[in-house]
């Protein structure tokens, strides 16, 4: 899949297909990534411009819940759990990093399990896992309140944070700035969710769709897909990504999700509240639900009024349109969660040293 012939042989097919320019969105942030490593970006013939989706967990939680849960984690008495990048991101002061360093105990986890387990070994404290993500964390994270439930524990909660791909979709093509006229959709979501959920929404907006995966030769193909179907005029979901993804997606993993979660509306980060574009518990399992055990609704936050976070995840910018792009912001002093996360567009294009010039040729 990474073979240098075959990409640029499906690279030749996009160019030979081609008569107009063409705007398309992956809406996955770990294609971003995989896109700017292997320099797809700039291989591919100039007609193709590709934009980045709000398709990175960690930018698109938002700052109240960040806020929230520096508030739950500063309490002495607290566990508070996370995966590694969320440490970084910052709140309206501080993050999650400077409270740890500070005394609080902060604890990395690679599992929601862990965090189980954690809670299991310390019984004299509370144990809070930051359930963040979209649909392909969600089994996990429902599978970690299942077992606290089953083994009866009452020091284990989570803050929920789980964010879905086809209302975000929705939002960013009703928009009278969208400029998005295809979707490369995130092979692991759709690993899980399947992809019947995106065939009303291409319909809908007349936007064909291709379900690709994260190497090179399985990203080309899904931009192949989608520019022939955009040249022939031609609006339906394909799947470039056969060989994972099934139409009806993983029916255990959600089965495990309905039982656990239910729809709710949920703000972004830099985008705003999106109707029922969200899980959160459903009420019986409610005495897991961090937000209500800590008590900790009436949060007040402030953005930085340089980050362009929102415009960057809804495709309506670069992250080298921003003003404080590598200077002031860096992934060292991030001022947005774009340039914190393993998945965040701002990070990618710091990483892969990609610029206004460089974009250009």
């Amino acid at each position: 899949m990474r073979d240098e012939r075959q990409v640029k042989a499906e690279i030749e097919k996009i160019r030979r297909r081609l008569t107009r320019s063409w705007v398309l969105m992956e809406i996955c942030g770990g294609q971003t990534h995989a896109i700017m490593q292997s320099g797809l970006d700039q291989l591919l013939p100039p007609e193709i411009e590709l934009v980045h989706g709000p398709g990175c967990p960690v930018c698109v939680t938002p700052l109240e819940l960040i806020d929230k849960a520096l508030a739950i984690a500063a309490r002495p008495a607290v566990i508070f759990c996370s995966f590694g990048d969320m440490l970084r991101v910052p709140g309206s002061n501080q993050d999650l990093f400077s409270l740890r360093a500070g005394g609080a105990d902060v604890r990395v986890v690679y599992s929601p399990l862990d965090a189980v387990k954690i809670a299991q070994q310390n019984p004299e404290r509370q144990v809070v896992f930051f359930a963040i993500g979209f649909e392909t964390t969600a089994p996990p994270n429902a599978m970690s309140v299942l077992q606290a439930k089953a083994l009866g524990l009452k020091n284990y909660s989570v803050l929920v944070s789980q964010v879905l791909v086809p209302p975000a979709m929705h939002a960013i093509l009703s928009s009278p700035h969208n400029r998005v006229q295809g979707f490369l959709l995130a092979g692991h979501v759709c690993t899980v969710m399947g992809y019947q959920d995106y065939l009303p929404i291409a319909d809908q907006y007349r936007v064909p769709m291709a379900v690709t995966g994260f190497e090179p030769l399985d990203l080309v193909r899904g931009i192949y897909s989608v520019v022939k179907m955009l040249e022939q005029n031609e609006v339906r979901v394909e799947n470039a990504y056969a060989r994972v993804v099934k139409p009806e997606g993983n029916l255990a993993a959600q089965a495990i999700i309905q039982k656990v979660f239910q729809p709710v509306d949920r703000n972004w980060r830099g985008i705003g509240r999106i109707p029922l574009s969200g899980w959160g518990l459903r009420p019986e399992f409610s005495e897991f639900d961090a937000e209500l055990r800590f008590d900790v609704g009436n949060i007040q936050t402030s953005e930085s009024p340089l980050c362009i976070a929102g415009q960057i995840l809804q495709g309506l910018k670069k992250p080298f349109d921003c003003p404080a792009f590598a200077d002031p912001c860096t992934p060292q002093n991030p001022l947005g969660a774009p340039m914190v996360s393993a998945e965040g567009a701002c990070s990618a294009y710091y990483r892969f040293a990609r610029s206004s010039a460089s974009m250009k040729g």
